[in-house]
């Protein structure tokens, strides 16, 4: 009996393996067999051409520099404000840890729509300061597309910092001190060696979104003529002549670049992790700024939020509201018809409602499909649980683009045999293998808080492993399940770059719906459609969130 189980178990993790291979191995293989692959026969030549052919060059040249501009910027804006929630009286403030993640909840895109009203010529800016003339414009550069994704980027930085300061204790700071050292001192020889490897960590991942982000390089990079990686390559897979060959290779190149920064960052990680939690207590450290440090702290504070959530809310929700664009700011030429158009017009209901079903439906099969590999992993041993956990959290450290690519030609090769390929299925299949590592992760999150113990009572009580699972696991980890569900929905709804790539002729989503408008001309009318995403994601965050908490009160 025994015998039988563990060869039905052994059967289930051969077969998820297979699974998981099929949707994000061979998609992977296929990028790099096409690179290298020219006329049914292997050229490395050929690819090795089409990298050091001088256009792509540039590419690589400008996706590099993009991505360490961000990181500085972003250092600049998340260290300091890092600082003052952890280490200052402002921290109290705990209503700024949300404000502060509303740039990253809001889709890269959406928020350079924003500023580019915003900045334009006789954009926003310049209407409600018409004295400044033309100084608005200079936003069109290379800086400006900088600051933008640096803006998006921060928040997630500035969370690593500030946790990592939090842990940093009170009697480390007050030993230098004691000794004579300044605040500059002790910033420099106590704060900075401790924060190296969560800096190296959020530095290095900040590095590889700047180098996958489609939404802003496409909206705001292409207006200044700065094209990057991912840009390129929807370009060559897109635009005729259509060009697979050149978009795998510089695929191949970028999944090199973001590989070699993972294995970085775990190598900076090893040499640079300090153990400054343990069983003792520590106080935590608080500076009370003088009046005039406090005012400072809120001058900085409220000129960041304006400048990351108030000007490209501010443009987006004026451009909505606006009946003719030439009249601009002026009294009586604000309406509501561009909100009611979109629930008028069957191309804009068909919009939201593909976006919909299209987040429902592979956070749905992402949440199964996440909990069984979770489920499996836990029961694997060996090299079988390390390969297993490696393939379902690799989408995470691959630029979505690559995958979407990957994903193309592979399951456009095999058409004949699974006609998946131009149809609906094959974008709910590209969200699924984009955002599996979500569950997986907060999965295994929840799993790691179950006490073993449980589990092996509900067996002893003569429990199946069925109905332990139903009555004690599944119970347990609903709040994880629940996140990942819930994170799946907010991102696949405004997902911009798999919808451009592989949708079917005809089929709009809210994001392809945002651009087509912004493109065409019809602004305001985009602009609405991305307020009423925005709306709709922070309501889902918000809801999920209340049923969690009723879940965890009862």
């Amino acid at each position: 009996m025994r015998s039988s189980s563990t060869l039905k178990s052994s059967a289930a993790l051969w077969l998820l393996l297979l699974l998981l291979a099929g949707l994000i191995l061979c998609p992977l293989i296929t990028i790099f067999a096409k690179a290298v692959t020219i006329d049914g026969r292997l050229d490395f030549y050929y690819a090795w051409s089409i990298i050091a052919d001088g256009e792509n060059l540039q590419t690589i040249w400008n996706s590099l520099l993009l991505g360490i501009s961000v990181v500085l910027c972003s250092t600049f804006i998340a260290a300091p404000t890092a600082y003052l929630l952890a280490r200052t009286q402002v921290g109290q403030q705990k209503w700024l840890d949300i404000v502060f993640m509303v740039p990253f909840m809001t889709p890269p895109y959406i928020a350079s729509m924003g500023w580019i009203l915003f900045m334009q010529k006789r954009g926003l800016f310049q209407q409600l300061f018409p004295a400044t003339g033309s100084f608005s414009e200079g936003f069109f550069s290379f800086g400006g597309l900088v600051l933008v994704m640096s803006l998006h980027v921060f928040p997630f930085m500035m969370t690593m910092l500030k946790n990592a300061m939090l842990n940093i204790p009170s009697s480390l700071e007050e030993s230098g001190s004691v000794f004579g050292a300044g605040f500059s001192q002790r910033l420099w020889k106590i704060f900075t060696p401790l924060l190296t490897g969560n800096y190296a960590i959020g530095a290095l991942l900040v590095f590889v979104k700047t180098l996958s982000e489609y939404g802003t390089p496409y909206t705001l990079g292409r207006r200044i003529g700065f094209y990057v990686f991912t840009t390129d390559i929807h370009r060559y897979s897109t635009t005729a002549p259509i060009d697979f060959g050149r978009s795998a290779s510089l695929s191949s190149v970028l999944v090199c670049i973001c590989m070699g920064m993972w294995l970085l960052q775990n190598y900076m990680t090893n040499r640079h992790t300090y153990r400054l939690v343990s069983g003792k207590g520590s106080r935590p450290a608080r500076h009370q700024l003088s009046a005039v440090g406090l005012f400072a702290a809120w001058i900085w504070i409220v000129v960041l939020i304006l400048t990351a959530i108030g000007i490209p809310y501010f443009a987006i929700i004026a451009t909505s509201l606006i009946k003719l664009r030439g009249y601009g700011l002026a009294a009586g030429n604000f309406t509501f018809a561009h909100y009611q158009e979109l629930f008028t017009t069957s191309k804009s209901l068909n919009a939201i409602w593909n976006s919909i079903f299209l987040a429902v439906t592979s956070a749905t099969i992402c949440s199964v499909l996440g909990t069984l590999v979770v489920l499996a992993v836990r029961k694997a041993k060996g090299t079988m649980k390390k390969i297993l956990e490696s393939m379902s959290l690799l989408p995470e450290m691959l630029p979505g683009i690559v995958l979407i690519i990957g994903i193309m030609l592979f399951w456009n090769a095999i058409y004949k045999a699974i006609p998946l390929y131009n149809t609906i299925g094959i974008m709910v299949l590209a969200y699924v293998v984009l955002y599996l590592p979500y569950t997986v992760q907060y999965v295994t999150s929840a799993f790691t808080q179950i006490n073993d113990n449980l589990l092996q009572a509900g067996r002893t009580f003569g429990g199946s492993p069925t109905y332990v699972f139903r009555r004690v696991t599944l119970p347990m980890i609903s709040r994880g399940i629940l996140a990942g569900w819930m994170m799946i929905f907010i991102i696949a709804f405004r997902e911009l770059v798999t919808a451009s790539l592989i949708a079917p002729p005809n089929t709009l989503v809210v994001s392809t719906y945002i651009n087509r408008e912004f493109e065409q001309g019809s602004v305001s009318l985009g602009m609405a459609m991305a307020v009423l995403c925005v709306l709709i994601t922070t309501t889902t965050l918000l809801v999920m969130n209340a049923i969690s908490s009723r879940g965890v009160k009862r």
